[in-house]
């Protein structure tokens, strides 16, 4: 599937405080915990809970968001289909990125291992 300018520009301006209690209860239902959520959030982006509170009580977008992350290198190793898309053929940098968190996300709440959801294996 092909993402459009309109799929991207829509990313962008979504906020990631509107996301991120999706994603808690997404894992907390499948038996994991918000900090293991955290956990991933850091692997990816660098930041701690503390910023991550920062940021949702600011209401950034996910353009900001990113912009102020420093992405872990090892990120390029998603792989995989999420929302239709397969993450290694997005050519837009922070959509890219979104989906790069939202596998991650999907990966906890299966139940994979964190050494395996963190490439560390």
């Amino acid at each position: 599937m092909k993402v459009t300018p309109e799929h991207n520009a829509r990313i962008a301006k979504l906020t990631f405080a509107s996301v991120y209690p999706h994603y808690v209860t997404k894992v907390v239902k499948k038996g994991r915990t918000e900090e293991e959520l955290l956990q991933i959030i850091r692997w990816l982006t660098g930041f701690d809970g503390e910023t991550v509170q920062k940021l949702i009580n600011d209401n950034v977008s996910f353009e900001s968001f990113f912009q102020q992350a420093q992405v872990n290198p090892k990120a390029a190793s998603i792989k995989g289909v999420i929302c239709r898309y397969r993450i290694e053929e997005i050519e837009n940098l922070l959509t890219r990125q979104v989906r790069y968190l939202d596998k991650l996300v999907d990966e906890l709440a299966q139940g994979k291992k964190m050494e395996k959801i963190l490439r560390e294996i």
